[in-house]
C-alpha cells in the first residue's frame, strides 16, 4: 500500500463519529449555537495538553462555572460571578490565565459577532496559510492594557517559531466540514489551515518520510502540511485524523 493509499484508508477510519466522544471536540459539540462552539472550542483547544480525559474534565469544570451558556456568561457576568475562576486549574494554565481569558473575550464580543473575525481578518485569500491571521490573533489577544505575561506561553504566536498546536487544532474545529468538524467558520479556506502537529503526528510524518525537520516546531508544520497537500490540495488537514490515529495505535509502517 503506497503512502497516499495508507493515509485515505486511516483518514475514512478515525474520521467517524465515533472519534467525537473521547476527543475533547466533544466540549464544543455539546452546543448548537454558534458562539458557544466557538468559546468551547477555543478555550478547550487551548487547554489540549496532557491526557485526553484530563482535558475533557477540565472543560467541563468551565462549562459549568458558565451556567452552561458561555456566550450568555462572556457577554453578561457580573463581578462576584469571576469567584468561582479563582480556583481553577488545568496543569500549568492558572486562575490568572483563567481570568483573562473571560476579560479578553468579554472585551471581544462587545464588538464583534464571531471570533472568527479575530483570525481572518489578516488573511488574505491568497495566502497560502494562516500564519498571518495567527500573528494577529496573538497581538489581538495580548492587546489589552492588564494582559498578564504569564497568559503568553497559553497563546503561541509563529513569530516565535512556535508550531501553534492547540490553534491549529481549534482552526480545523471551527473551518473544516465533515463529521467531525464543525465547518461554521467560512472566512478561512481549507487550503490554509496548518497540521496540528503533537508527537502522535509527528511520529507518523517522520515514519512515513513526509517530515524531515528534527524540531517540532513552525519549519515542521509548514513541511509536514506541504507534503500532505501532494495528496490533498484541497484539504491537507484531513490527514491529521490518519496520522494521529496511526500514531496513536503506534502503527509499524
Amino acid at each position: 500500500m503506497n503512502i497516499q493509499d495508507l493515509l485515505e484508508t486511516a483518514y475514512r477510519t478515525y474520521h467517524i463519529k465515533g472519534f467525537i466522544e473521547n476527543d475533547p471536540i466533544s466540549i464544543p459539540h455539546e452546543f448548537s449555537r454558534k458562539q458557544d462552539i466557538e468559546i468551547m472550542g477555543f478555550w478547550t483547544a487551548v487547554l489540549s495538553w496532557g491526557r485526553r480525559a484530563s482535558i475533557i474534565k477540565s472543560a467541563h469544570r468551565l462549562t459549568e462555572l458558565m451556567d452552561g451558556a458561555p456566550y450568555d456568561f462572556i457577554k453578561h457576568h457580573q463581578e462576584k460571578d469571576l469567584i468561582p475562576f479563582t480556583k481553577f486549574v488545568h496543569r500549568t494554565f492558572q486562575p490568572t490565565d483563567a481570568l483573562y481569558f473571560i476579560h479578553f473575550l468579554h472585551d471581544y464580543y462587545q464588538t464583534h459577532d464571531t471570533l472568527e473575525d479575530a483570525f481572518a481578518q489578516a488573511i488574505n485569500p491568497t495566502d497560502p496559510n494562516v500564519k498571518n491571521g495567527l500573528i494577529a490573533f496573538h497581538e489581538l489577544f495580548f492587546s489589552l492594557p492588564d494582559a498578564p505575561d504569564r497568559t503568553r506561553k497559553h497563546i503561541p504566536t509563529p513569530l516565535r517559531k512556535s508550531s501553534c498546536k492547540r490553534l491549529n487544532m481549534f482552526l480545523r474545529w471551527m473551518v473544516r466540514d465533515g463529521q467531525v468538524d464543525f465547518g461554521i467558520w467560512k472566512q478561512i479556506k481549507t487550503d490554509q489551515l496548518l497540521i496540528p502537529l503533537d508527537v502522535h503526528v509527528e511520529r507518523m510524518g517522520k515514519k512515513l518520510g513526509l517530515l524531515h525537520r528534527k524540531q517540532r516546531d513552525w519549519k515542521a508544520v509548514e513541511e509536514l502540511t506541504q507534503n500532505l497537500k501532494k495528496f490533498d490540495p484541497d484539504d491537507p488537514v484531513k490527514y491529521d485524523f490518519a496520522l494521529f490515529g496511526l500514531g496513536l495505535d503506534d502503527f509499524s509502517v
